[in-house]
């Protein structure tokens, strides 16, 4: 009788694959006091007061500071929603929201 050619073992790999993960970025700019940053940090990211202000110091030394890693379109959504938030009431001239952008992770 003839032999059976052995099967190759193939191995699959079943473990949920991980999405690409993106950068929400907050952006400075002379429009917006550290009152307006925090608060919008907090009722959109649940930043508590000390966090908002360590995210806002940053954002105006640096010029911008990530507020959050997320998925693509969770990104997206908070995005949305820092340009939607409003202008800073403290402000007089203020021309409205701050400016955030989403960057993919290296």
């Amino acid at each position: 009788m003839g032999q059976e050619a052995a099967q190759p073992v193939i191995e699959t790999d079943n473990r949920p694959q991980q999405q690409p993960r993106y950068n929400v970025v907050l952006w400075n700019d002379e429009d917006h006091t550290y009152e307006y940053v925090i608060h919008m940090l907090k009722e959109l990211f649940g930043f508590n007061i000390d966090q908002g202000f360590k995210l806002a110091t940053k954002v105006d030394n640096n010029g911008r500071a990530i507020c959050l890693t997320t998925t693509l379109e969770h990104a997206e959504f908070k995005r949305d929603q820092i340009h939607a938030y409003g202008k800073d009431e403290l402000i007089a001239n203020c021309q409205g929201s701050m400016y955030a952008t989403i960057e993919p992770v290296d």
